[in-house]
């Protein structure tokens, strides 16, 4: 009778057998933390007055792995993790490099600080319909998409994050959040689809969608497929999610709709996440492609950054007014990606990071301007200054600051911008640059003479404005610290940005990280 025969296989060959360092899951935390506290909020959602504890927590707890996850980076380099053990690319990986971990960690900032204005912002019929439950989803996706190691997984987050906007977006149901909700869901929707193309185009040429796989592939089979093609999609995708000219109309549409925790955090998040996609799907994967396009997305750049402060000028609905600036600093930022010098990348990054933080400031300014003049519009504004001398002073620093001028946060990426359109002769691009500086200051300093100096009629009926809740001053007030804080002592962040610049122009130490010495080949060799 013959025996049974036993067949040792060696899985280190194809999967994952030893646990990975406990820091490591720091990639995956702020995920995972993102969705739990979200589903118990979701479960809760009768329950109006525990929500807000509940989700705060949620969003400290990711700010908490997000500024673990960003050290663990910037002491170890880019930390990979494989999901279900496959080794990459069958896999999925999550990857953090230093400007995947610095993205992750503005966010988590700005999520956090927009939780604590919607303490006071969101009443009970929205909590009771689900916005503590939809900005976990939300912010959940953003991180996701900061992290993932994987372009399909980048639509998966992408669509994540859209599914918690939407909810966002029309909470409340009032007629020009519908309206507002249709344009965004519309164009928005084109947006995916052509992404989803590309993507399918992509895994078609190259037959992997891991994306440290790809930027291995892609120089072999430069000949063998489209990739301009997909490119040029890819790009025309992600600047219409960015609000890049000329797919931009969507954004003034719908961001003054919500509330304005809702628009805060819309113009501080979303439009980066498209930022983020094309500066890590162009340097990274279609460096080539990228070069080909150059001259074309400086024109875009220009154009949206003009054309946006223009926009801003010609408002006199203070909401309207900040969509237009942050459609105008999209330009900024795809001015850098256009140069693609290591000046001009840390500039874009720095831009990044500083509208998040900024634009975010902006519209919980807005917020407590609207309820002590009774409305948004600049015709009628005026008075604020006689009411709250200190909102007059955090309305000055922001203003600045988004104008770019010193001594806060925008004066840096701005000044890194113009530098790096000089240094290659490009001084139509510095230009524009200066000339958006310009306009933006005309914009906000009307705004600020309007409402600050302007002295306001006050109707005899008309009540006082009750004084803003210690929630709403307290979030306001640590972004507009923060905005101080990096135009006085810009150093340490512009070794960050340096260094993320360095990666993005040479990868191969994220590629290294996915696949390390003695991993399985993406291909199966005859």
């Amino acid at each position: 009778m013959a025996g049974q025969t036993q067949i040792n296989v060696d899985l280190a060959e194809a999967m994952v057998t030893t646990a990975p360092p406990l820091a490591d899951w720091l990639v995956v935390a702020p995920l995972v933390i993102g969705f739990v506290f979200g589903a118990l909020c979701l479960m809760m959602r009768k329950d109006t007055g525990r929500q807000p504890a509940i989700a705060i927590t949620g969003l400290a707890l990711m700010l908490a792995a997000d500024i673990g996850l960003f050290w663990h980076v910037w002491q170890n380099g880019t930390v990979a993790m494989t999901m279900g053990r496959w080794l990459p690319p069958f896999g999925i990986t999550f990857a953090a490099d230093m400007l995947g971990a610095t993205f992750a960690l503005v966010a988590g900032i700005v999520g956090l600080a927009g939780g604590v204005y919607a303490l006071e912002d969101v009443n009970q019929t929205g909590r009771r319909y689900g916005f503590y439950p939809f900005l976990l989803l939300m912010m959940a996706g953003v991180t996701a998409a900061f992290l993932t190691g994987d372009i399909f997984n980048l639509y998966v987050w992408f669509e994540v994050l859209l599914i918690g906007s939407f909810g966002l977006l029309v909470l409340g149901s009032e007629r020009e959040q519908l309206d507002g909700a249709t344009k965004y869901a519309l164009l928005n929707l084109v947006a995916t689809t052509l992404f989803l193309l590309a993507v399918a185009y992509l895994y078609g040429t190259l037959g992997t969608l891991n994306m440290a796989d790809i930027a291995r592939k892609v120089a072999e089979r430069r000949d063998a497929g489209p990739l301009f093609t997909i490119a040029a999609m890819f790009l025309f995708a992600f600047a219409m999610k960015a609000a890049a000219f000329p797919v931009n109309f969507w954004l003034p549409a719908s961001y003054h709709t919500p509330r304005i925790v809702v628009s805060g955090l819309f113009a501080g998040l979303l439009t980066k996440v498209g930022i983020y996609a094309l500066l890590r799907i162009f340097l990274m994967l279609f460096e080539v492609e990228r070069d080909l396009l150059a001259g074309t997305i400086a024109v875009v750049a220009a154009a949206t950054m003009v054309l946006g402060a223009m926009g801003a000028l010609a408002q006199n609905d203070i909401r309207r007014m900040l969509g237009y600036l942050v459609i105008s600093g999209i330009g900024m930022m795809l001015a850098g990606l256009a140069l693609g010098s290591r000046t001009g990348l840390s500039g874009a990054v720095f831009y990044a990071a500083h509208s998040m933080v900024v634009m975010t400031a902006l519209y919980f300014l807005a917020g407590i301007m609207g309820e002590r003049m009774r409305g948004f519009s600049l015709r009628e504004a005026g008075g604020l200054y006689s009411q709250a001398p200190w909102l007059a002073g955090v309305g000055l620093v922001l203003f600045l600051a988004v104008s770019g001028l010193p001594p806060f946060s925008g004066l840096w990426p701005k000044a890194f911008l113009v530098k790096a359109s000089l240094d290659v002769g490009a001084w139509w691009l510095a230009l524009a640059i200066l000339v958006t500086g310009l306009l933006t200051t005309i914009a906000v300093g009307r705004t600020f003479a309007f409402a600050f100096w302007r002295e306001r009629q006050v109707p005899d009926d008309e009540t006082p404005a009750p004084a803003s809740s210690k929630a709403v001053v307290g979030s306001l007030l640590g972004l507009t610290f923060l905005t101080i804080a990096v135009g006085f002592y810009p150093e340490p962040f512009v070794q960050v940005t340096d260094r993320i610049a360095g990666e993005l122009l040479s990868p191969q130490a994220y590629v290294d990280s996915v696949f390390p010495t003695g991993a399985i080949e993406s291909e199966v060799q005859p």
